[in-house]
């Protein structure tokens, strides 16, 4: 363990943060998807002190992925409202529950290990089969508009707002499907944009609440974030020569091996 100016830094937190900056960067699959079942499983973390860690460690580096969404006017700030109209008095929601039954407790415990377990799966699914989906999306609905699928946004924001509180995982992959779905011909950048965007809120207001449930540890955010920052730098770049159909799969049979071991564990 280092320690700089009383913030100890801790090498395998570190080395685990650039790992998954690179997958992230090189993917775009969220970090919940990757780093949370990493610190439960490969560290030993209590599942509930993985997940608000890492809701707090998701919403400094998807504001990164925000800006530059912003910056590019690929952000539809409509649908990111109409999903926070949803999410939001669901963090709220669910973060009470939490605090009535013991966020500590072996059953909340067992909640979000399979929570998390699900959820991984989901992501898996939507990781391998993202190309089909949106074809078929594309077929099914090709006159979808946005104003028809207001309240079905909504509820898609409400629904991944209960997910991301319990296990960080869904603001992502399973919010990015949901668009799709919703939004066919709506380009996929700016879906890709909206649901980054909407992530930033949503983290930050469920890793408050973990945070004041006494779920987060800051020393582990920090190595974390020292390791993530130039991973997805790097995994950015690097992106432009990663063979996409190839790592893609790979990464998606990898979400539904942990995720299959969580819900065994569970």
């Amino acid at each position: 363990m280092i320690v700089i100016e009383n913030i100890a830094i801790q090498p395998g937190y570190t080395l685990s943060g650039l790992l998954v900056g690179l997958l992230i960067g090189m993917t775009g699959v969220g970090g919940g998807s990757l780093m949370t079942p990493l610190l439960v499983l490969a560290f030993g973390l209590h599942p509930s002190t993985a997940v608000g860690t890492d809701l707090l460690f998701a919403s400094i580096t998807k504001t990164v992925g925000t800006s530059i969404h912003s910056a590019g006017k690929t952000i539809d700030w409509k649908i990111v409202a109409r999903l926070a109209t949803g999410s939001v008095p669901a963090t709220i929601l669910t973060l009470l529950a939490l605090a009535y039954f013991g966020v500590a407790s072996k059953t909340i415990t067992q909640l979000i290990s399979l929570t998390l377990g699900a959820a991984l799966l989901l992501s898996a699914t939507s990781l391998l089969f993202k190309g089909w989906i949106i074809a078929y999306a594309s077929k099914r609905w090709p006159g979808t508009g946005q104003e028809s699928s207001a309240w079905r946004t909504i509820l898609v924001g409400f629904i991944v707002g209960i997910l991301v509180s319990l296990s960080s995982v869904g603001a992502g992959a399973l919010g990015t499907i949901a668009l799709i779905y919703l939004y066919p011909r709506l380009p996929l950048v700016r879906i890709v944009g909206s649901d980054i965007a909407h992530a930033v809120p949503l983290t930050l207001l469920a890793g408050l609440g973990h945070w004041y449930l006494g779920t987060v540890n800051f020393h582990l955010l920090g190595s974390l974030l020292l390791g993530s920052i130039p991973g997805i730098i790097i995994g950015s770049y690097a992106a432009r020569y990663t063979p996409d159909a190839v790592i893609k799969p790979c990464l998606g049979i990898i979400l539904a091996l942990v995720g299959l071991k969580l819900l065994a564990r569970a």
